[in-house]
């Protein structure tokens, strides 16, 4: 069996790498890595990549992949679109991790790139319509000054902006980070609302596509 994973951040490939090492060891990866993807859909909007996109997961097919990961939020709707229409197994890797939010009724949203914000609050509107979950309250939060840390390489600033930030809401019955480069905020954050992050999950389901 064998992955592509397509990401936006080359900060990304060793994130997966030990994941897959520790969880999916005879799981063969490929890492795609194309930072324009989520600067155009920024400030293009994730459709405008559509066309890269089905390309990009085209070629990955052709060379030998048995399904496709995206782990970039914003363009995780448009990744699983193309998907659809071309037949292939795409999985967005926020998938998961909304459908575990949306058994609380209080979510809370934390985001450090603006066009992650939208894409993730209609993922989550989408799993609590599954879940039939009618009355789920949704806010989204920008951490304010994140994603200029991230941007500028400096990451355990970035982490403790994420971690602040979690720690600070009060009303929530559980936190999402809505970007897989927020994950290690989760260990960084004291508080004691359920605190998600995608990384694992996200691989997890994608391993079993592509076994499948």
């Amino acid at each position: 069996m064998s992955l592509a994973l397509l990401h936006t951040s080359p900060v990304h490939v060793p994130v997966f790498d030990a994941l897959r090492d520790a969880h999916h060891p005879g799981l063969v990866v490929r890492h795609l890595v194309y930072k324009d993807l989520l600067d155009r859909a920024g400030v293009l909007g994730p459709d405008a990549v559509a066309g890269d996109v089905e390309a990009l997961v085209s070629s990955a097919v052709a060379d030998g992949a048995t399904a496709v990961l995206c782990t970039c939020s914003t363009i995780g709707g448009v990744a699983e679109s193309v998907g659809e229409r071309l037949g292939i197994p795409v999985l967005r890797i926020d998938r998961p991790m909304a459908a575990a939010a949306v058994r609380g009724r209080r979510v809370t949203v934390l985001a450090a790139h603006h066009a992650t914000l939208e894409p993730t609050r209609a993922l989550i509107a989408e799993e609590a319509e599954r879940a039939g979950q009618r009355d789920l309250e949704v806010r989204t939060v920008l951490v304010d000054g994140a994603w200029e840390r991230f941007e500028a390489g400096d990451h355990d600033g970035y982490l403790d902006l994420v971690a602040a930030a979690a720690d600070a809401v009060t009303d929530a019955d559980v936190i999402v980070l809505a970007q897989v480069s927020m994950a290690g905020a989760v260990t960084r954050s004291v508080t004691r609302i359920p605190v998600l992050s995608s990384p694992r999950a996200g691989l997890d389901a994608a391993a079993g596509a592509a076994a499948r």
